[in-house]
């Protein structure tokens, strides 16, 4: 479909308007999650000394949103299938609502944190159904190509803009404002669910001859499993090595027991053969994952090299990522869809990591004295370009071959992968550049710490050229998926 889309007549259709402004809808929602994750990190100090959270317990006002929005995607991702996309954004979407309303009254370190976990139950909900709601509303690939873009950009750069907004807002009005701020958009964007997005089907299930049943146990083996490894990672730092090489076997143990009731169940939540039936799927999992490690290493240690080594304040370093957030919109909004039209998915992935894994080796050489336009925006727009192309190209091909009614189920799948990878990847990062600064000099230096960074840098662009070699070798795209 073309850009303006008409009627008979020339008038503009407004069914195409109408989707468009959908997506606007559900890119709100997703930046609101997404700027969540990051937008805490800035006022934590401000946090810390109006409740007293000691040092342990002040990271668990970040961790129990990891950990519930990890945890819960794919259940989420299965519910917009089964109880129907719009109801279960909506729901989503009150439910994140609410939360960030407790969360900015808290008065007690234990009601923040549980108005955390509530917050990231949400955003499990909100995530996965407003990619189905993109995937099943833009049907044509040039559409949903330009549409994915748009996600894409909301999605890589929100976490810059939760940096800009968090500074900006605990300066000005206070850190409970950094929560307060999502109850006005929140309450817009659920009274515009009803006149933009499509009804749901009367009956949702996953054929004709299904009973839309729900796979309660399913769910729960799935959730706390998921819980288990998002708690084992994010509590690395904390819990001895035993204790966190317990819970990831308990986790492991939960997983096996989920596959095992999933063979057996009449409504299994993630049908047995469904990574069978799409080699794409599955691939397309372990490459987001992959490039995810070098996205959240990218945003995780440029932020430290900005804060410790050069010296920026936070607010500084927000404006430090714009160039990347910039990059990521211009390409987004056309030369991304474009370039799939042209040279396939698969080249656009391949293309696009290549770029990220770039960026991270031109970070990899930056020094402990160094300049911005020398040695921070080169990074910055080269990581921000191949972001804008890499990441889109995967959310297609995760979904070029997947039916409809299990939209939802790939978009918690894929979002799954990345939270997890993501995760992961971090906790891995981080011990290779603790390890290195303290091989360097335990007193972590300056120069023992850009060290440290720089085996980062290294590490996460070895992930996403890994990627790239999956994509080469594993993916096998429909003939209406591009060129290849």
């Amino acid at each position: 479909m073309s850009r303006t889309a008409t009627k008979t007549g020339g008038e503009r259709d407004p069914n195409d308007r109408r989707r468009w402004l959908a997506l606007l809808l559900v890119c709100v929602a997703q930046l609101m999650i997404v700027v969540d994750g990051t937008v805490v990190n800035v006022a934590l100090p401000a946090i810390r000394g109006s409740l007293g959270f000691s040092e342990t317990g002040l990271s668990w006002v970040v961790n129990a949103y990891l950990l519930t929005f990890g945890g819960f995607l794919l259940l989420g991702g299965r519910a917009g299938d089964l109880f129907g996309r719009r109801r279960v954004f909506a729901f989503g979407l009150g439910l994140f609502t609410f939360a960030s309303l407790l969360c900015g009254v808290s008065g007690s370190q234990g009601l923040l944190v549980a108005a955390r976990a509530l917050q990231g139950v949400g955003g499990a909900i909100i995530a996965p159904a407003a990619l189905s709601i993109i995937i099943t509303t833009f049907k044509d690939p040039e559409s949903r190509a330009r549409a994915m873009g748009v996600w894409a950009f909301v999605v890589s750069g929100g976490a810059s803009v939760g940096v800009l907004l968090g500074g900006a807002l605990t300066q000005t009005f206070g850190w409970p404002w950094i929560f307060f701020v999502n109850i006005p958009v929140g309450l817009a964007a659920l009274a515009l669910c009803r006149p933009l997005l499509d009804p749901d089907p009367k009956r949702v299930a996953r054929d004709p001859g299904a009973s839309g049943g729900f796979d309660l146990p399913g769910a729960f083996l799935v959730t706390s499993s998921i819980v288990a490894a998002v708690y084992a990672i994010v509590g690395a730092a904390q819990n001895p090595p035993a204790a966190t090489g317990l819970i990831l076997a308990l986790s492991a143990a939960l997983m096996a027991a989920f596959a095992a009731v999933e063979r057996r169940t009449r409504d299994p939540l993630v049908p047995p053969g469904v990574f069978a039936r799409s080699r794409n799927l599955t691939a397309s999992n372990a490459i987001m994952a992959l490039a995810v490690v070098g996205m959240f290493g990218w945003f995780f240690f440029s932020a430290l090299y900005l804060r410790r080594v050069l010296g920026y304040d936070s607010l500084a370093t927000g404006l430090a990522f714009l160039p990347a957030t910039l990059a990521l919109g211009v390409i987004s909004q056309g030369p991304a869809a474009r370039a799939v039209k042209s040279f396939g998915i698969k080249r656009t992935i391949i293309g696009g990591l290549g770029l990220m894994a770039l960026g991270l080796l031109l970070f990899a050489r930056a020094p402990a004295d160094g300049r911005f336009l020398l040695d921070v925006l080169p990074g910055m727009l080269v990581l921000g370009v191949g972001a804008a192309f890499g990441f889109m190209a995967v959310i297609l091909a995760a979904t070029a071959d997947v039916p409809e009614e299990e939209a939802g189920l790939a978009s918690g799948l894929v979002n799954t992968s990345q939270q997890m990878g993501g995760a992961l990847g971090l906790a891995a990062l981080a011990a290779v550049a603790a390890y290195v600064t303290g091989s360097a000099d335990p007193e972590g230096n300056v120069a023992a710490l850009n060290a440290g960074y720089h085996a980062a840098f290294l590490a996460g662009a070895g992930c996403v050229v890994l990627g790239a070699l999956f994509a080469a070798v594993l993916l096998r795209l429909p003939a209406g998926a591009g060129p290849e």
